[in-house]
């Protein structure tokens, strides 16, 4: 059976699988990083981990993967296959395509960033499949953006392209590590929240998913931390919106998990913020945290059938995807 590989490499963890033709994940394994280890150790996991998948899909489909796709966070030279600096791996300029696609016996191999790869998946087989026009916004750690286009994802003239976390929205506010003050991620990023509510209620351990829950009970000070982060969103989102003119707005990561807790708030505050604006579906991502694998995946499978990215099509339904998401992947230490 013809299959890909797919390797998405967060900052603690390594998520893989074997994807098949239509985006479904066929097999599923995490592992750690390593990163300890240092980013020599970091590179060598990936390549390792990328080879034992080839093994197993080797023995198990009768045939090695096609090709490969992988996701990596900070900054991506994805014409050129380079990881150029990732500050929580520690690696700098590391040529990923040429490694892996000499570890992987000469396949061709596609790099990404993690945010656009995860916002491939979700513009093609998750929530915003059918839009021709997207904006992916994980709010995680910090918050990043995909911008979606015709089945496939802009990075922009220099790599940065979607980084709406960077977008001042408190001019003179809180200092942020770009350098600037009063950046978005600062405010609504769910680290922020977490921040916020745990000097709000004097619990060092409190994080967002305790505000959500104490907003939803009608505490007054959570009320007010959610407020807050909810209104600087939402200047941020109507900034990119005036800008972009995206038909679907998609928002997830760990502050999106909270439902209709934010999401109820957020779209009223960005109503209301619009003026001459088309205002866009709001919707919150349908692929959880499996979408840097299947945009990996999906980039893999670009290589292979040479098509443009807009002629991809994933299954009318995301059943199979879901099903995929659902099932615990295989961990190994």
């Amino acid at each position: 059976m013809r299959h890909v590989i797919a390797l998405d490499v967060g900052g603690t963890g390594m998520k893989a699988a074997l994807a098949g033709p239509g985006g479904e994940l066929l097999h599923q394994a995490r592992r750690a990083t390593g990163r300890e280890r240092g980013p020599e150790a970091v590179v060598a996991g990936i390549l390792d981990f990328a080879a034992e998948l080839r093994a197993y899909g080797a023995d198990r489909f009768g045939e090695p993967a096609g090709a490969a796709g992988v996701a990596v966070p900070g900054i991506v030279d994805a014409e050129r296959g380079v990881a150029v600096y990732a500050a929580n791996l520690g690696w700098r300029d590391v040529p990923l395509r040429r490694l892996l696609g000499e570890r992987l016996g000469s396949v061709p191999v596609a790099l990404g960033h993690d945010v656009r790869t995860g916002g491939l998946a979700e513009g093609r087989i998750g929530a915003g499949q059918g839009a021709d026009r997207f904006l992916f916004v994980p709010l995680g750690t910090g918050i990043a953006g995909a911008i979606g286009i015709d089945g496939r994802v802009e990075a922009g003239a220099h790599g940065f392209a979607g980084e709406i976390g960077h977008v001042v929205v408190r001019p003179g506010g809180v200092a942020c590590p770009c350098g600037q003050r009063g950046c978005l991620e600062r405010f609504a990023s769910a680290s922020a929240v977490s921040q916020a509510w745990a000097e709000a209620c004097g619990d060092p351990e409190a994080d967002a998913a305790d505000c959500a829950k104490a907003v939803e009970s009608g505490d007054a000070r959570a009320l007010a931390v959610w407020r807050d982060a909810v209104d600087a969103l939402a200047d941020g989102l109507v900034t990119a919106l005036t800008l972009l003119d995206p038909r679907v707005l998609i928002i997830g990561g760990g502050l999106a998990e909270a439902g209709e807790t934010l999401f109820t708030p957020l779209r009223d505050a960005v109503r209301r913020r619009v003026t001459f604006q088309k205002l866009p579906e709001i919707v919150p991502a349908a692929l959880g945290d499996t979408a840097g694998c299947l945009g990996a995946g999906l980039m893999a499978w670009d290589l292979l059938d040479g098509a443009a990215p807009a002629a991809r099509t994933a299954p009318t339904s995301t059943a199979s995807t879901a099903a995929a998401a659902a099932t615990p992947p295989e961990v190994t230490t």
